[in-house]
């Protein structure tokens, strides 16, 4: 049985390490969006509060492209926090992070008595800092990842889930589960694109690397909703037949809007990963503006989550109309679709 936070006793003076879900959007050193950081927040004042030294630890994007350092999240952290924090540098400008690596594992477990997992959004990662470490010291769930379990832990009663974003990859087997429990599977975004190229009903340009893997997905599902129309590169409307090669696809046309905002009313439960297209520019935002104004009116049980799904809720001002808005996307899917997650079997979540 995993441990939970308020069984820690006498930590006065222990070293505390604690695992945040810190990656939040930052350009040019600005951060553009720090509810993830504010999440960690509850986790990191308890333990203070019970006279521990906090160590907080995270990771920031994906250095192979670009090495985006710690210091603009330190700083924002002691602003909201209101006292001074130790805070490592991105865990993953050290290979053995994402290897999970014993030797690395083992070095960030000699900072500290007491391991605390309070990140949820990648504890579907068999990473050093998520999985590893729990080998060596005491380990247990902060306050956000508690509550995270909390709020996932659903009824699948009349469930739609509304899928979109671009990491094709993470998703398709969470397609998959969710067109075994769910009533209906909305699927926009990239990944609705390299569907529909599998298909053969849009740009070969869409194709995914793995197309086998997709195939495996119930591509005749009457539970499986694709897009019927697009808008298209220059803002044009354009049913998939008339999706020119060099086209691009950039958001859900009106007929697909219509289809799932009339799917949406049926539900009880409606959870929510991913935008629906390119929601960043105006001319390619009205799939995911309306559908979320869809799900924030309706009377079902409302749940989103990941990165880019709290950037448009925080553009269309929709964040305080959800139930729970989760920081994981592809963690929250896989958790809810039923998949076991490597960070919570850790912390002893599944049982022995």
């Amino acid at each position: 049985m995993m441990m939970i936070m308020n069984q820690l006793k006498n930590i006065k003076n222990k070293k505390v390490l604690v695992r945040c879900d810190l990656d939040v959007p930052i350009e040019k050193g600005v951060i553009i969006n720090d509810f993830r950081i504010r999440k960690a927040l509850p986790t990191i004042k308890y333990l203070k509060n019970q006279g521990a030294e906090v160590i907080v630890m995270g990771h920031l994007g994906r250095p192979e492209k670009k090495r985006l350092k710690m210091e603009p999240v330190r700083k924002r952290l002691e602003e909201l926090l209101g006292f001074k924090v130790k805070v490592l540098e991105n865990l993953r400008f050290n290979k053995g992070e994402k290897d999970n690596n014993n030797e690395f594992a083992q070095e960030l477990a000699s900072l500290a008595d007491i391991y605390v997992n309070d990140a949820f959004a990648v504890c579907h990662r068999k990473h050093a800092s998520i999985v590893g470490i729990t080998k060596y010291l005491p380990s247990y769930p902060g306050l956000a990842l508690e509550s995270e379990i909390k709020a996932l832990t659903l009824n699948t009663n009349k469930l739609v889930a509304v899928i979109g974003g671009s990491k094709v990859e993470t998703k398709v087997k969470v397609i998959e589960r969710f067109l075994e429990k769910a009533d209906h599977v909305l699927i926009g975004g990239k990944i609705a694109n390299a569907i529909l190229a599998v298909k053969g009903m849009a740009p070969k340009s869409y194709l995914p690397e793995d197309i086998e893997e997709v195939k495996n997905i119930n591509l005749t599902s009457t539970k499986l909703h694709l897009p019927v129309d697009v808008m298209a590169t220059d803002a044009r409307e354009s049913a998939l037949a008339k999706v020119k090669e060099n086209e691009q696809m950039l958001d859900i046309g009106p007929e697909t809007i219509k289809m799932f905002i009339d799917i949406i009313k049926t539900a009880k439960t409606i959870v929510w990963a991913g935008p629906l297209g390119y929601f960043e520019d105006p001319l390619y935002a009205k799939g995911t503006k309306e559908v979320g104004l869809a799900i924030a009116n309706s009377k079902a049980f409302k749940i989103a989550g990941g990165g880019d799904t709290i950037a448009a809720l925080d553009e269309f001002d929709l964040t305080d109309r959800f139930d729970h808005v989760s920081t994981g996307g592809s963690a929250m899917l896989a958790f809810l679709s039923g998949e076991e997650l490597p960070g919570l079997k850790a912390l002893g979540y599944y049982g022995n």
